[in-house]
């Protein structure tokens, strides 16, 4: 790829996949998938488009919007709306890129897709954030629709965003229709959505407990990066199954519990107090249990820990703090983000895993732990097209059985394409891969999107 830019992110998530494919007997199995990854690897089509706006001042303002249509092999395109400042193409590629196979091991009928701007919401008034939305959403609106592309949200769109955007959309289309999820619960939304991804993460690292020999949550630390959705919301799970929650972060630095008691509850409904007035942790008024550590991501502070979730953004695992991780005594690695974790922090992980057998670290990539968000974004797509609400307890059971079933896919997957010692665990990583890949290709090259020569 020598005569396009550099795009180190999306670079990043494709040499993830392409060698734990080339280090497994998959291709040596299905030579002709090697055609595939190279097909898969470039977006069905990419949307760029300035977004103007005006400010509370009366300014213009311009910001550079995107969508990045990349599968729909599987179904409509699938993916959230990032509006953050560091957002480019090489982000939004990588994060489709890893949506394809993620939405794969749902077993919905999702394809692939990423999109945002790089507007940041942080310090804008309300109705600037809606006048952006309307913007934004005038030329989106056209590449869009429930059997087309169905968007969500993402960093820095939420329920208030997700909300604007829909009106334009509706008044733009002249339709009401399933097109965007993370709707209100009175225009279409689904119970347990903003929990999603939290749940889902807990849930499937508890097969991992369980299949590991390692029991329940019942007094396992666990060490949380992010402050966000995917960290609340897990972080209350785990409190609710007897964990004990030691940290909580954001760009600012990290929170970090100092006792044995840990972060409570009321802690965490402070937490998303602070952040629903798009405020840092640093105006959080941390009691004497607690201590804030500015600039710093929680991994290397947080003592003894049984369990690391990273659930802020990209690469927040750098390989050094794999290792410190491995110091403290760490068993279990699952991504609430996606990509939270650097190849070399990967590496750690997987070695330790081939050289410590069943004393191991066990590692869980993005695309499987946190599928539970997206997941319940296709129960309310459901939901949409029945015309119907299921009750929280009939999402949360599916949202289970949808985890459960993304834990033993990447696991049996891994047991058939991936060698490993007696003891050792499989590879996780592998087998996520793996399994999302080999749906996503079989389905394109039932369709023509690939073929092998006669």
């Amino acid at each position: 790829m020598s005569n396009l830019p550099s795009e180190p992110e999306f670079e990043q998530a494709y040499k993830e996949l392409a060698y734990t494919l080339e280090n497994s007997s998959l291709f040596q199995k299905h030579p002709e998938y090697r055609t595939a990854l190279t097909v898969a690897s470039i977006p069905e089509r990419v949307i760029q488009f300035r977004v103007v706006w005006e400010d509370d001042n009366g300014n213009v303002q311009v910001n550079r919007g995107y969508r990045v249509q990349f599968n729909s092999a599987l179904g409509p395109y699938k993916g959230g709306l990032r509006l953050h400042p560091s957002v480019n193409l090489s982000i939004l590629k990588f994060l489709g890129f890893e949506q394809i196979f993620k939405n794969a091991l749902t077993g919905l009928s999702m394809g692939g897709g990423k999109g945002g701007a790089d507007f940041d919401p942080k310090g804008k008034s309300d109705a600037e954030i809606r006048r952006f939305c309307c913007a934004f959403m005038a030329e989106l609106h056209k590449h869009i629709g429930a059997d087309t592309d169905v968007p969500a949200g993402d960093i820095g769109v939420g329920g208030r965003e997700i909300g604007y955007m829909f009106g334009a959309y509706r008044k733009a289309a002249n339709r009401f229709e399933g097109v965007l999820t993370g709707k209100g619960l009175s225009w279409g939304g689904s119970l347990i959505r903003p929990e999603a991804t939290g749940y889902g993460l807990v849930y499937y690292v508890g097969h991992m407990l369980e299949y590991s020999g390692a029991g329940s949550y019942a007094g396992k630390r666990v060490a949380l990066s992010g402050s966000g959705n995917v960290a609340q919301y897990a972080a209350l799970k785990l409190i609710e199954l007897g964990a004990t929650v030691v940290s909580l972060s954001d760009s600012k630095g990290a929170l970090v519990a100092t006792g044995e008691s840990g972060i409570t509850v009321e802690d965490i409904n402070a937490v998303m107090a602070i952040k629903e007035a798009r405020q840092s942790l640093t105006s959080f008024q941390h009691a004497g249990h607690l201590k804030w550590i500015e600039g710093a991501r929680p991994w290397l502070h947080v003592g003894k820990v049984d369990i690391a979730l990273p659930c802020a953004t990209q690469n927040e695992v750098s390989k050094e703090e794999a290792e410190g991780l491995l110091a403290a005594g760490c068993k279990f690695v699952a991504e609430g983000s996606n990509m939270g974790c650097t190849l070399e922090a990967i590496e750690v992980f997987e070695n330790h895993r081939k050289e410590k057998k069943g004393e191991a670290v066990w590692y869980a990539p993005g695309k499987a732990a946190n599928c539970g968000g997206v997941a319940v974004s296709g129960l309310e797509m459901a939901q949409n097209s029945q015309r119907l609400n299921w009750t929280q307890a009939e999402v949360d059971e599916k949202l289970k059985d949808i985890m459960k079933n993304a834990f033993f896919n990447g696991l049996n997957t891994a047991k058939i394409y991936v060698e490993a010692a007696e003891g050792e665990l499989p590879s996780l990583v592998a087998g996520s891969n793996i399994a999302g890949f080999v749906k996503v290709a079989q389905a394109m090259h039932d369709q023509g999107d690939w073929w092998s020569k006669n």
